[in-house]
């Protein structure tokens, strides 16, 4: 990938939907495939690593937040752990499963049927801050990420499902699974890395620049995505993303079976 207009593209891509309950990775392959970007070691890593800059727009945003209590850090270590456990022991089926367009639309699609009926199943939300959640239920809330290792589940909905589940109103529950994207993105970025080193693979000037690049746009974006997030899922909640949810799962499902080829990244 050497061309600027693919970096910027997929790092809005990024930066919204990141922190929205509608799959990056969903919306990673569309764009790629629309693009015609191939694939290769450094795409893989590109789409990951971008999510510093999504990752830094939650720290500066709620920056007061991780300035409290260690409290705090423990809850996020607490609800971290399932799925840096879950990620180190499945890491070869979920990156099996990555390589699966099909998987992608079918839990968008099916995800999307999810979001049409939370609002009603967890409507009595006992929990109103991050200050309220107990040790337990950062764990809880932690097995619902693992659920976001099957591509297209997005990592936000299983969070922000899992926080509602445990009677957190809708707002803590988003704000809890911005603070646990943290620790989380920033493990999977460093992991990939890592493999990308370790595999003998050199960064040149242009691929530095490139990251730079997309880590800036995605943290603007992703600023403004969880703002306007926050305050739009606190007044009409999450019908409308689960019928985006649904209508693009079809898409890419009616894609494939009629034959159309989707480059995975």
């Amino acid at each position: 990938m050497n061309d600027l207009l693919h970096v910027i593209v997929l790092a809005i891509v990024e930066g919204i939907t990141e922190f929205l309950p509608i799959s990056s990775t969903g919306h990673m392959i569309i764009a790629s495939s629309i693009m015609g970007i191939q694939s290769n070691d450094f795409i893989k890593l590109f789409t990951v690593a971008i999510q510093l800059g999504a990752i830094l727009s939650v720290v500066v945003l709620y920056w007061k937040r991780f300035f409290q209590t260690l409290d705090f850090y423990y809850k996020l270590f607490v609800a971290f752990l399932p799925a840096a456990v879950f990620g180190l022991l499945f890491s070869k089926k979920i990156d099996a499963l990555m390589e699966s367009a099909l998987t992608v639309g079918i839990t968008l699609f099916i995800g999307g049927i999810i979001l049409l009926f939370v609002d009603k199943w967890f409507n009595q939300p006992d929990v109103k801050e991050e200050k309220e959640i107990s040790y337990l239920t950062a764990l809880k809330i932690g097995f619902f990420q693992c659920l976001s290792m099957i591509p297209g589940t997005s990592r936000s909905a299983a969070t922000i499902v899992g926080g509602m589940s445990q009677k957190l109103s809708r707002k803590a529950a988003a704000e809890f699974s911005f603070f646990l994207a943290v620790p989380t993105m920033f493990a999977a970025t460093a992991k990939k890395l890592f493999d990308f080193i370790h595999d003998g693979h050199v960064f040149t000037g242009e691929e530095i620049k490139l990251l730079a690049i997309g880590n800036v746009i995605a943290f603007i974006v992703a600023l403004l995505a969880i703002k306007t997030f926050i305050s739009f899922l606190e007044k009409r909640g999450f019908q409308l993303f689960g019928w985006y949810r649904i209508l693009v799962g079809g898409i890419i499902i009616i894609l494939i079976l009629t034959k159309h080829d989707l480059q995975v990244i």
